[in-house]
């Protein structure tokens, strides 16, 4: 316990300041992502998640909650966070959680890469202190000459301090540097310099011959108390148009994104245990539906929180629940200092984790795995930045199966598995005939499944495949 009391004290540190972005970003309440980690910590820690994962608000999720905050206003979006976490438990009971191995990886990065882009176009103006006109992720992209233009020098002292804190510090070697947390770094800078430029108080000042405006709008703004930060969702639209398409956004983004998250903290548990897909989506669901009960934001399992979970010595889900405590303590009991944080610096670690999804290594890295890969990487990634992700992803699976068919696949095989079976002895034998692609992957794991505890070989022969 003592592992996990630890690093679950260091993942508060970067949650905390994450959380709070997040929720600005999603045009939630800032207390809304921390609510929501609480449960993910203190809630569905104890359900059977996945032992390492820490669960809470991501950037991936942004892009749609904005959307239905925008849309369909706070409350009414709180509905919607409900209704896809129940749709989440029902996923989990009838076995749904095998299609987080379903999704081709480059749709997958694809559209994170588009998320990453959308939350760079979005927080480049809050660091540089300037109000854009735009609200499409390429107006934006578009507008940012102009904001670079009109900057806030103050405001835009904190955010540039927090992007060279955040981009610099990991490529520090020493080994003792590299355990503090970039966000509470970035903090440490940023809350002084806040203090330092008065922005608590509404004020006009001087700067080159040309007068800039400060004042707590460029601050974090908290309720008075926990119990104030609750609030309660409105079902009165949740079966209009808007609410359904926001509905299917977060129970298929979030699942997915979530899933994938499992398998790769999975990868990374130094005691190499895997997690149960269904009941991890299971516990993930019913998270979701209490947090979007008390006014918090959809969560996943989060890969960089889990990772840092992993590094600092987590050894079960103690180091999740530890990590909720400590969050929930600090609304608690210092919601004042909170409060002294300012918008720039919670705006540029939200540009730092968007490069990270959009970063030129990740085109690199699916080009090498081959040209067609980059294509459909490219079209999911443009397609979801010019219209929303449930269209971005669905052009990118049309365009899968195309280009399965392209190369060869009948279409008899394009959602069906062929595979015959020849037993000799305690070794099974079986023979996949004409394609094994993402589209009729199922039909093939249900068949492993049912193999018989008697067999105790199994060989999968792939050599009549076309691809």
């Amino acid at each position: 316990w003592k592992s996990d009391l630890y690093s679950g004290f260091l993942v508060f540190l970067i949650a905390l300041p994450l959380c709070l972005g997040i929720s600005m970003a999603s045009g939630f309440p800032p207390i809304s992502g921390v609510l929501t980690a609480i449960v993910g910590g203190m809630v569905v820690s104890l359900l059977g998640s996945a032992r390492l994962t820490i669960k809470g608000p991501a950037a991936g999720l942004i892009v749609i909650a904005i959307g239905a905050a925008t849309e369909l206003g706070y409350k009414k979006a709180l509905a919607v966070v409900v209704v896809a976490g129940v749709i989440q438990i029902l996923l989990a009971v009838t076995k749904a959680g095998v299609f987080g191995d379903l999704m081709p990886s480059a749709v997958v990065h694809g559209m994170l890469a588009a998320i990453g882009i959308i939350i760079i176009s979005k927080q480049a103006h809050t660091v540089l202190g300037v109000t854009p006109e735009g609200k499409e992720p390429l107006h934006l992209l578009a507008e940012v000459p102009h904001s670079l233009a009109n900057l806030n020098p103050e405001v835009f002292v904190i955010g540039a301090l927090s992007l060279i804190v955040l981009f610099t510090l990991p490529l520090i070697r020493i080994a003792w540097v590299r355990q503090i947390p970039a966000p509470m770094v970035v903090l440490a800078a940023a809350v002084p310099l806040g203090v330092y430029f008065d922005l608590s108080h509404p004020h006009l000042y001087q700067f080159s011959a040309h007068t800039y405006e400060v004042g707590p709008k460029f601050l974090i703004r908290l309720p008075g108390s926990l119990f104030n930060a609750l609030a309660f969702p409105d079902f009165s639209a949740v079966f209009s148009p808007a609410s359904l398409k926001y509905i299917v956004m977060f129970a298929l983004v979030g699942t997915i994104e979530s899933l994938l998250s499992v398998i790769a903290v999975d990868s990374l548990d130094p005691e190499r245990r895997v997690s149960d897909l269904n009941r991890d989506l299971l516990a993930t669901g019913i998270g979701n539906t209490i947090a979007g009960c008390i006014g918090g934001l959809p969560m996943i399992s989060e890969i960089v929180r889990s990772k840092a979970n992993i590094d600092n010595g987590a050894k079960s889900h103690w180091a999740n629940f530890f990590h909720g405590s400590f969050l929930l303590l600090s609304v608690m009991l210092i919601p004042g200092l909170l409060q002294q944080i300012p918008l720039a610096a919670l705006a540029a670690m939200l540009i730092y984790t968007g490069t990270r999804l959009a970063s030129p290594k990740e085109f690199m890295h699916v080009y090498k795995i081959g040209p067609e890969q980059l294509l459909l990487f490219v079209v999911t990634m443009m397609v979801t930045l010019a219209t929303d992700l449930l269209i971005g992803v669905g052009a990118g699976l049309v365009l899968k199966m195309i280009l399965h068919l392209k190369n060869g696949v009948p279409f008899r095989s394009l959602f069906r598995s062929i595979v015959s079976e020849t037993q000799e002895g305690d070794r099974l034998i079986l023979k996949v005939q004409d394609a094994a692609i993402f589209t009729n992957y199922l039909g093939l794991k249900r068949r492993l499944a049912k193999v018989p505890p008697r067999i105790s070989t199994v060989i999968l022969d792939f050599e009549d495949t076309w691809v």
